[in-house]
């Protein structure tokens, strides 16, 4: 059994990452994977290179300028979903209704991707925060040498409010959320609305460095072909996989086998049955990347994915094994 570590950019990632190693996929390969752990941005772009760390279950923006400051060999070899499905959170005695009523309101945001996020969703639905459509304000901004995300497994996390809070006290007038932090806010007396969901390079990507991958394409096939399997697992076992989520998912607060039922129908269409990436995602992603630092323009976007692992599998004809003729009803539709 090989040990590899694969630790986390945010917690919702666990969503997935839990319902993968409980379903065996990876031990199936032989892979021993510790993925329950939190790691922030600048951390990871010191450990990945040097191989302290195997695979990185994110970094998204910071990649692009990242490669044209340093010319390291960070690489992306899978995705495991191609939209940010995200809901809007208001008070009950508000008017908003949707997007296009923020104009003028006040939005909270936390972190470095998810406002960027935030900051795109806004912007291609006319809403330029540049031009003071409206505010967007960012709790959480600290520097590890560059914005990072911040982690309720920080310190200095712990003990600050929710967004969903913060909206309920009045001192905003929405705020977006990932899901399940759209049950907590449901069960906390809010409005949710649902809004369409953003083309996006998003939750669990599986990142490495090209140094590792040629090295060691065996490891990466395997932890690749876990991830695919336990993707299944996801997709066509609903019932256990709401209980691994009831069971396992903690750190925001301990989901009801309802939340846990409503966070599943959110994410099980969203995950991606191949792992390939959508273009339109990547669009996406590198045009906050560019908002981020205009040095990512030196940078092609698909010159940091390395594509040809997912290719061998599905050459193989596993993912067509493990959905038969119903692939198509499980693949998403951007």
């Amino acid at each position: 059994m090989d040990h590899v570590s694969f630790p986390y950019r945010s917690f919702s990632h666990l969503t997935l990452l839990h319902v993968v190693s409980e379903s065996g996929a990876w031990e199936k390969y032989g892979l021993e994977v510790e993925y329950n752990r939190y790691i922030s941005s600048s951390e990871a772009h010191r450990s990945v290179p040097t191989g302290e760390v195997e695979f990185v279950g994110g970094n998204h923006i910071s990649t692009y300028a990242h490669r044209a400051h340093s010319g390291d060999d960070w690489v992306y070899l899978g995705q495991s979903s191609n939209l940010a499905d995200y809901q809007l959170v208001v008070r009950h005695d508000s008017e908003i209704d949707g997007v296009a009523g923020l104009r003028g309101k006040k939005v909270i945001t936390r972190g470095a991707h998810p406002s960027l996020n935030h900051w795109l969703i806004l912007k291609q639905r006319g809403l330029d925060i540049d031009r003071d459509d409206c505010e967007l304000v960012n709790q959480l901004k600290y520097k590890r040498g560059e914005l990072d995300s911040m982690n309720r497994d920080d310190p200095e996390a712990l003990n600050m409010p929710t967004l969903s809070q913060l909206v309920q006290n009045r001192e905003f007038d929405a705020a977006f959320v990932a899901t399940p932090q759209g049950e907590f806010a449901k069960a906390a007396g809010l409005k949710v609305i649902d809004i369409e969901a953003l083309p996006m390079i998003w939750h669990t990507t599986v990142s490495s460095s090209m140094s590792f991958v040629q090295k060691h394409p065996d490891i990466v096939e395997r932890l690749l072909k876990g991830l695919i399997e336990g993707i299944h697992f996801f997709k066509t076992k609903p019932e256990e996989t709401i209980d691994i989520l009831t069971r396992l998912y903690t750190i925001e607060g301990r989901l009801t086998r309802e939340q846990a039922a409503a966070t599943y129908a959110i994410i099980a269409p969203t995950l991606e049955p191949k792992l390939f990436p959508a273009m339109a995602a990547i669009a996406n992603v590198y045009a906050e990347a560019v908002r981020q630092d205009k040095d990512a323009l030196k940078v092609n976007p698909m010159e940091l994915w390395d594509m040809h692992h997912l290719r061998r599998i599905d050459d193989s004809g596993l993912v067509r094994q493990l959905y038969g003729n119903s692939l198509a009803q499980y693949t998403p539709k951007l």
